[in-house]
C-alpha cells in the first residue's frame, strides 16, 4: 500500500505550514462537515479567487511558492495548483501535483501568435486523495475566464476528475492532453523548465525568469 504521509508534509514550493496558508485554508472550509465538502470548498475557492493570466510567468523559485500567491489577485496554471495542494495539505488532506501537455482547440489567437502553437506546456492540476481515491482537479479556469471563452465552468462533485472541460458550451472540443508527466510530492522545478525551453525555444528565459508575453 501506498505511504501517503509524503503527500501531507510541506515542501519548498508547497510551503502548507506558512501561517498564512494555514489561515486561508481554515477561512474557507467554515461549516464543511467532512474532507469532501472542505476539498470541493478549497477547489472552489482557489479556482476562482484568482484570475487566469498565462501571460505573466514569474519563474524565480520564491515567487512560485505558495504563499507567495496569496499576495496576489492573478495566476497561471502551475500556480494555481501549487496553492490549492498546499492548502490541502494544511488541513491535513492529502495532495500532489500532476503535470501534463494540453492541446487548447479555441485557444485565444494571442497565445497561439506568442507561443507559436496552440499546445500549452507543462500544464498543472492537482491530485487529492478523497475516500481512498487520487482525483485530479484543476483550478486553473476561473468562473468569469470561462463566460468570457464560452465554456462550462468546471465543477468538482468530490468523486470524479474535474480536470480542463474537454467541449465547450455548443459542442466544440475545447482541451485535449496529449501528454502526462506524472504526480510529484513537490513541483518538479527543473523539468518544467527544461520543458519550457524545449517547447518554446523562440522564447529564451531572461536571466531574471520573469516573462511578460505581452
Amino acid at each position: 500500500m501506498e505511504d501517503t504521509n509524503i503527500y501531507l508534509k510541506p515542501t519548498f514550493f508547497i510551503d502548507s505550514d506558512h501561517p498564512e496558508i494555514i489561515a486561508y485554508a481554515q477561512s474557507k472550509i467554515t461549516g464543511c462537515t467532512d474532507d469532501t465538502e472542505k476539498v470541493i470548498a478549497l477547489f472552489e475557492a482557489v479556482r476562482d479567487g484568482y484570475f487566469y493570466d498565462p501571460y505573466h510567468l514569474d519563474l524565480r523559485p520564491q515567487t512560485l511558492k505558495a504563499s507567495n500567491l496569496l499576495t496576489r489577485r492573478s495566476a497561471y496554471c502551475v500556480e494555481k495548483a501549487v496553492l490549492l495542494c498546499a492548502v490541502l495539505r494544511a488541513i491535513q488532506i492529502p495532495a500532489r501535483l500532476n503535470f501534463g501537455n494540453v492541446k487548447n482547440h479555441i485557444a485565444v489567437e494571442r497565445i497561439v501568435t506568442i507561443l507559436k502553437t496552440d499546445v500549452l506546456v507543462f500544464h498543472g492540476c492537482t491530485e487529492v486523495l478523497l475516500n481512498d481515491h487520487w482525483i485530479k482537479i484543476t483550478p486553473a479556469f476561473n468562473k468569469s475566464l470561462c463566460e468570457k471563452l464560452g465554456v462550462p465552468v468546471l465543477e468538482f462533485d468530490g468523486i470524479n476528475d474535474a480536470v480542463f472541460q474537454q467541449y465547450g458550451n455548443k459542442g466544440d472540443v475545447f482541451m485535449e492532453y496529449l501528454y502526462d508527466y506524472g504526480s510529484f510530492d513537490d513541483m518538479p522545478y527543473g523539468k518544467m523548465l527544461s520543458s519550457l525551453k524545449e517547447h518554446y525555444p523562440h522564447i529564451p528565459l531572461p536571466e531574471d525568469l520573469v516573462l511578460n508575453l505581452i
